[in-house]
């Protein structure tokens, strides 16, 4: 399964033009959070993205909520938005956890979680299959001026449940970079979309 993977448009109409130019050339779509910008400007980012045909899976960032995201993409009939629950897509699970974890120090328009509700969002979340995170898991592709700021929560579910494929954004220093947790690539796509071909 061929998938474009990106996160934290910001709002950027040129990056997000791009994403649907190259859309037509993967089986699925996986955006990672942050559409908008401080909570503003979300439905102009979907309006171009809502051009993809082929099957998106989206989840919110800490820049919008998943309210917010969901009504954003009403009538985008391929875009799926996840948050604490999952879909399936070709024979492959995708599961979605949206919003800052842990909590950012951005203020409260910030769409954050606990440590602990994470860990309560993810308990459904069967083995394998792709998760995709607004934030990364602690200690992989989460550095941002040399501190490790991803969340517990999501690596320990990643240790345990040993997804083939996990989809991050969130910390804008890490992105374009990916890592391994035991055989799991982590992918901190960023907003100019990285290709990826998931194995069987």
């Amino acid at each position: 399964m061929k998938l474009l993977l990106f996160s934290d448009l910001h709002c950027d109409a040129t990056a997000a033009k791009w994403l649907v130019d190259r859309a037509a050339e993967v089986d699925v779509v996986v955006g990672a959070g942050d559409f908008a910008t401080g909570r503003c400007g979300i439905q102009l980012t979907i309006d171009i993205l809502r051009n993809i045909d082929q099957p998106a899976i989206v989840v919110p960032g800490n820049n919008e909520s998943c309210d917010e995201l969901r009504e954003a993409c009403r009538g985008w009939s391929t875009a799926c938005v996840l948050h604490g629950v999952g879909a399936r897509i070709n024979e492959v699970d995708f599961y979605g956890l949206g919003g800052g974890i842990r909590v950012t120090p951005f203020g409260s328009w910030s769409y954050d979680f606990t440590e602990e509700q994470a860990e309560e969002l993810l308990a459904d979340w069967p083995y394998g299959g792709v998760i995709v995170s607004h934030s990364p898991p602690h200690g992989a592709v989460d550095t941002s001026q040399e501190r490790n700021l991803g969340s517990v929560a999501l690596r320990t579910a990643i240790e345990d449940k040993s997804p083939r494929l996990v989809v991050c954004g969130h910390i804008h220093e890490s992105a374009r970079r990916s890592e391994t947790i035991g055989t799991t690539a982590i992918v901190n796509a960023g907003p100019h979309g990285i290709l990826w071909t998931l194995a069987e």
